[in-house]
């Protein structure tokens, strides 16, 4: 009997904002997601791919559940940090803002993994920024002062309901003069003299703050209500409560759900760019390659925290060895886990750790066909040693598959003869398996 035969109808997640795990919509959804990406002033570290990686998994998972899924992942090029950084390499910060987002770009597909559908940039979207503040100061619960905006935290009822900060005890986020209450956050910021980019608005040249542009982002690519908001834990609190304090006291309805992916650590200190502790992904792609990172990150559940070390990356290279090496097991046997478990672990909130116990039974069994399509969930894959197909043709079988489902045997056929062209055969299992093997010339 499999241990974890739990056939759900659909998909699960946790939510941070009602603490609990929340069904999505059925397939086919439409599952939008809006995922908080870096900020761009230098190569990000180990730990900012975590939100990127997790990401290009749901929704590559969600994909094959049947959803239509669509993934916005930000790149915040106005922000305080890229004045500094840029001031003190003495360029300008437009210039370090482009260096540092191409960075991010080559480092992250380097991963393996794809992109998201959009990546939009903050300076791309002033103009939405720009009426969203508007009307939050139609609404009364933003106010103008000396060139700079303000959203008033006492002004919104529901003032930490995602976060569980208490009003009454918060500090000032960002302390100022020009405030009425010190909780107050910045909306637009006055252009000041040693800053060299600025746009205009009602209230005189500036920029945006940081927390309304993933607003105004969200809400242009994915529209006013859409089902995921997602980002790491660190951002839970001011970040994402501004944004729900922002879009809905706009009168969207903005996310349905919350998810935060937990912080990576090095010596048991969260790794941050303004501590300095940090590794950058370039030097761990440089010493690891990409599969071990992807290994490293499926050991951990997405909400726990995970500690970056040698040790944590030689154990990850010694799995994706193993992996690897899976095609010369030399005989097939029994295993207690089905596909169904497989989908049971990722369904109920992406729960990386039982799924990558299941694929390392597959291996051991010898499942080669139920560990490679495992394992392509991830962007990982067995040798290509003659007896693992490439992706094409596994792409080309599972469309097969999805034609017999709906009783079109003619295009199944044609689907057989494209992959009998490429010089593989299709062996049918039960409950909608199958699996490929490399013709004998």
């Amino acid at each position: 009997m499999d241990p974890w035969h739990i056939v759900r109808i659909t998909m699960r997640l946790y939510s941070s904002y009602s603490r609990r795990k929340e069904d999505l919509a059925l397939p086919p959804g439409p599952i939008g997601m809006y995922v908080c990406g870096p900020t761009v002033y230098q190569r990000i570290h180990i730990g900012n791919a975590r939100p990127f990686i997790f990401s290009m998994w749901l929704r590559r998972w969600l994909e094959l559940s049947g959803y239509q899924a669509r993934l916005v992942l930000n790149v915040t090029d106005i922000n305080d940090r890229i004045y500094d950084a840029a001031r003190a390499q003495g360029i300008s910060s437009a210039e370090l803002a482009r260096q540092a987002a191409q960075w991010y770009f080559e480092d992250t597909s380097a991963l393996g993994l794809g992109r998201p559908d959009v990546e939009p940039l903050a300076t791309e979207t002033v103009p939405e920024i720009v009426a969203l503040i508007g009307e939050l100061i139609a609404r009364g619960l933003a106010y103008e002062s000396a060139g700079d905006v303000y959203f008033g935290v006492a002004r919104f009822p529901d003032y930490g309901l995602l976060s569980g900060a208490r009003p009454e005890d918060m500090v000032a986020q960002e302390p100022g003069p020009r405030k009425e209450d010190p909780r107050d956050f910045a909306l637009w910021k006055a252009n000041k003299a040693d800053e060299d980019t600025w746009w205009p608005s009602p209230w005189g040249p500036g920029r945006p703050g940081w927390h309304i542009e993933c607003s105004a982002m969200a809400e242009k690519h994915l529209g006013p209500r859409f089902e995921v908001h997602g980002g790491g834990l660190d951002l839970r609190f001011p970040h994402h409560e501004n944004e729900v304090a922002q879009s809905r006291g706009a009168g969207r309805d903005f996310a349905r759900l919350w998810i935060h992916n937990g912080m990576l650590e090095l010596r048991a200190e969260k790794m941050s760019k303004s501590v300095g502790n940090v590794v950058s992904l370039r030097a761990s792609l440089d010493s690891w390659g990409r599969e071990p990172i992807l290994v490293f990150f499926l050991n951990a559940h997405y909400r726990s925290p995970v500690e970056y070390s040698d040790a944590a990356m030689e154990a990850a290279r010694a799995q994706v060895a193993d992996f690897r090496a899976a095609a010369r097991v030399a005989e097939q046997r029994p295993c207690a886990f089905a596909w169904d478990s497989f989908r049971a672990a990722l369904d109920d909130d992406f729960d990386t750790p039982r799924a990558l116990s299941i694929l390392h039974a597959w291996r051991a069994a010898g499942q080669v066909e139920l560990l490679g399509r495992g394992l392509r969930v991830f962007g990982l894959a067995i040798d290509a040693d003659g007896t693992e197909a490439p992706p094409e043709v596994h792409r080309i079988a599972e469309a097969r598959q999805a034609a017999r489902q709906r009783r079109d045997f003619r295009d199944a056929d044609r689907l057989r003869s494209e992959i009998d062209r490429l010089g593989w055969d299709v062996q049918d299992g039960s409950g909608g398996a199958f699996r490929l093997v490399r013709k004998r010339r």
